[in-house]
């Protein structure tokens, strides 16, 4: 980070503060990831940082807010003005797929945030995020089977949870073979065999 970061209005501030965090996500472990790490890649004293979150939990908050509004923004367009809601399933699918591809240390820091045992503000943001996304997925697939392009017997919620699950399952794999592009290769065939299993037969 560049010294300007020191002359910037609160506002912006906070803003850089959480790019910063989603930048050094992507470089090792969120939970390595603390404050002194965070004021040092962006040239800053701990007290500077201080000034405008209270705690590592007010700035993961704000962390989490903000990949729960570029994510939910990325997949809304990607589906708008798509009249097939298999189409816009699949739309859903890439598009969530090249933000994950974008921020690659975003994933780690939401699977970071469920495992904590207590409840905090950031792990709530979380889930909320989740279950957000969950209720789009589901109205796409109600649409889907209203219209007839998925089966009529499909277990929606289901469908929901494997359409998550398979992202997560690219996400795993691409850690292990330590390439995140991986995963915007192997998509396409992966949604594929999804398609074939949701949709309705000929």
């Amino acid at each position: 980070m560049n010294s300007h970061v020191k002359h910037l209005p609160a506002e912006k501030r906070r803003a850089v503060t959480v790019e910063a965090v989603v930048e050094l996500a992507a470089e090792r472990n969120p939970s390595e990831i603390t404050t002194a790490a965070i004021a040092k890649h962006m040239g800053l004293s701990q007290g500077a940082l201080f000034r405008h979150f209270t705690n590592k939990d007010a700035i993961m908050l704000a962390v989490m807010e903000w990949v729960a509004e570029r994510l939910l923004a990325r997949v809304d367009k990607a589906v708008r003005a798509l009249a097939s809601p298999l189409g816009a399933l699949e739309a859903m699918f890439m598009a969530h797929v090249d933000f994950v591809v974008e921020h690659p240390g975003v994933p780690r820091m939401l699977f970071g945030e469920l495992q904590r045992a207590d409840e905090t503000a950031p792990k709530r943001m979380v889930q909320t995020l989740i279950r957000r996304y969950g209720e789009r997925l589901q109205k796409l697939i109600e649409e889907g089977i209203i219209c007839g392009e998925l089966d009529a017997g499909l277990d929606r919620e289901a469908a929901a949870t494997l359409f998550i699950g398979t992202i997560q399952g690219l996400v795993m794999q691409s850690l292990l073979a330590g390439d995140v592009n991986r995963i915007r290769e192997d998509a396409p065939r992966v949604f594929a065999i999804y398609r074939r299993g949701i949709r309705r037969s000929p």
